[in-house]
């Protein structure tokens, strides 16, 4: 049995944003042992080559300096020793997203890749970490939340962790401030909740909710074997919203006003936004985290890993979490019915949707989805909004087409059976495989058609066949994400074609739609509105101004295009019908009603 490798981290300069990491490792390779940082981190896929912040590195052996040679942008290796060899790393740290890692005299969070380098070769020796800054002035009230198993550390406290190898290692993010924390149980589990920001969060109404969220997606799936724990990390600024999955733990990012103060009724939009984020990242215990694609069985960090998987991985979980809200009764189904009717306002707005296909999408996320310009959305699908709906249609089409007998839960659930608690990967195909086995169904034209197609779904009608009504209208202005309906009489006429973003209070094109009014006067991305007929623009009062048009107007845009002013003629056209609203269809018949009553309650 190997003796474990021994990692250490401790603040070193918090004004500089510097950790310091060492690592002992017993028996290194007599070749001279290889070091590794990975280049991206699961769950975001994207090359991030957290190598790139390690600002200064050297090796001992017996208490006296090892060399140390770099091998390429993530690898180093020492000089042969038959001695234990230690590394130290000063990582910068600066990077307030839940992908990195950040340090200042407020807190100190990070991710493992970003920090704990793998010993090449040993990665599945059990690695002890001891975390520490205890002794900092501004620590006194710190507190630590991981998932992490302790290992002589008190609850909450700095000290001895450990982790069974070294992809468990990284995948327990840690937070240290001055922590507000809450327990609950569900389905038996232990669960936390740490929240670092300056909140007055109602604590006992999210335990409650969270509970009962959580107990909801354990009941569909059932509880992982391994699962003895699970912590939500919180950051909870003034603005902000993000997340990212672990096998234990999940981090999230929410705008501190999302949260529930004491005395709080009902459910806030906001607040509906926050749950839904965390069933997203809770859904992910299951989905991703454990039952992944083949190709990421095991993760290979030091490069891109393509699936055309990743729509059954994000898409699916984007379906059930807002799903999971309705059918746990945190809110009604017409809240639910909202916010579907958003995400497909957000797929039939994107011209993208017409050239790429899911399949494309998920395979080119790592140079195309999280790398997005000007021209994504005539040139992008999203693997998560699209992939969402064509969960919908799919679990649509089976509740249909077996009398309600299956749904997308019993697909799921044999998925889970096979390539969740067993480690194997999924094929790239394999999803669609046991749908067909699981429904008796042959669904080959419907994945071909809407996973390596382009076309439109058919959600109109297998919404309908659920007792649901499939509107479309006019879009009020910029901030209408559509789900709900819309007086007639406040939506505009006609279409600019772009995105306006406000740049220093300049109105800044942001993007274009392909074949747009603004388009083909001759806008480029990133050009500044100057003026419209000679008066000038500003962001917030642009959809006032755009309502006094007609389809076939002229109008003259003033802009400038790096330091060149330009005046561009506009043809303005009508605006289209991009934005969608869902109904419940009060006179739909008995089966209809029947069916969306089976799906929205999980029958």
């Amino acid at each position: 049995m190997n003796d474990p490798h021994c990692y250490s981290i401790r603040p070193l300069d918090a004004a500089a944003h510097l950790f310091e990491v060492r690592l002992t490792v017993a028996k290194p390779d007599e070749a001279g042992q290889i070091f590794a940082m990975p280049a991206w981190i699961p769950g975001s896929y994207m090359i991030r080559d957290y190598a790139r912040h390690v600002v200064a590195i050297r090796a001992e052996a017996g208490g006296v300096g090892l060399a140390v040679s770099k091998l390429d942008k993530s690898r180093w290796q020492t000089a042969p020793t038959e001695r234990s060899v230690t590394l130290v790393l000063e990582i910068y740290a600066h990077d307030e997203s839940v992908r990195g890692a950040h340090l200042d005299s407020t807190h100190a969070y990070f991710n493992g890749p970003c920090v704990f380098p793998a010993v090449v070769g040993q990665e599945d020796v059990t690695c002890e970490v001891a975390i520490g800054g205890e002794d900092l002035p501004e620590a006194r009230h710190w507190r630590v939340a991981t998932s992490m198993n302790r290992a002589g550390a008190e609850p909450y406290g700095f000290g001895q962790y450990v982790a069974n190898d070294y992809a468990e290692l990284i995948d327990h993010p840690v937070e240290i401030a001055a922590l507000s924390i809450g327990e609950f149980q569900a389905g038996g589990i232990p669960h936390v909740i740490a929240i670092r920001g300056r909140t007055k969060a109602d604590m006992a109404r999210l335990c409650h909710d969270l509970s009962t969220l959580c107990c909801f997606h354990m009941k569909m799936l059932g509880t992982p074997r391994d699962l003895d724990r699970y912590v939500f990390l919180l950051y909870a600024p003034g603005s902000g919203y993000g997340g990212l999955e672990h096998r234990w733990s999940s981090s999230l990012v929410s705008n501190r006003d999302s949260l529930p103060i004491r005395g709080d009724e009902g459910i806030s939009p906001e607040y509906r936004t926050f749950l839904g984020l965390v069933s997203h990242e809770y859904f992910h215990l299951w989905n991703v985290t454990r039952m992944k694609p083949a190709v990421f069985t095991p993760h290979d960090l030091s490069q891109e890993s393509h699936t055309e998987l990743l729509w059954v991985f994000e898409g699916i979980t984007s379906y059930y979490d807002d799903l999971a809200l309705v059918r746990s009764g945190l809110i009604p189904a017409s809240e639910y019915l909202e916010l579907v009717g958003q995400t497909i306002t957000r797929v039939i707005r994107g011209q993208g949707r017409r050239r790429q296909s899911v399949a494309e999408s998920s395979f080119d996320a790592w140079t195309k989805f999280y790398k997005q310009d000007a021209n994504a959305g005539n040139a992008i699908v999203s693997y998560y909004a699209k992939g969402s709906l064509i969960a919908l249609a799919l679990d649509l089409k089976i509740r249909s087409e077996t009398e309600g007998r299956i749904s997308l839960d019993d697909v799921m659930r044999v998925c889970w059976d096979r390539w969740g608690e067993t480690g194997k990967g999924m094929p790239e195909r394999g999803l669609e495989e046991v749908s067909s086995e699981v429904s008796g169904l042959d669904l080959g034209d419907f994945f071909d058609a809407a996973v390596r197609g382009t076309g439109e779904l058919a959600l109109e009608q297998l919404l309908n066949d659920h007792g649901v009504k499939y509107c479309m209208r006019k879009s009020q202005g910029r901030k209408d994400k559509g789900g709900d309906k819309v007086d007639d009489g406040k939506l505009p006429n006609v279409w600019l074609g772009a995105i306006l973003a406000a740049r220093s209070e300049t109105p800044i094109f942001a993007s274009l739609s392909n074949g747009g009014p603004a388009e083909r006067a001759g806008v480029s991305p990133g050009d500044e509105l100057v003026a419209l007929d000679g008066v000038r623009a500003n962001v917030s009062g642009s959809d006032t101004r755009f309502r006094r048009y007609r389809p076939g107007d002229k109008s003259e845009l003033t802009v400038f295009r790096g330091d060149e002013l330009l005046t561009l003629k506009l043809t303005w056209a009508e605006a289209p019908n991009d934005t969608c609203y869902l109904e419940v269809d009060a006179d739909a018949n008995e089966t209809a009603t029947k069916h969306r009553e089976n799906w929205l309650a999980a029958r």
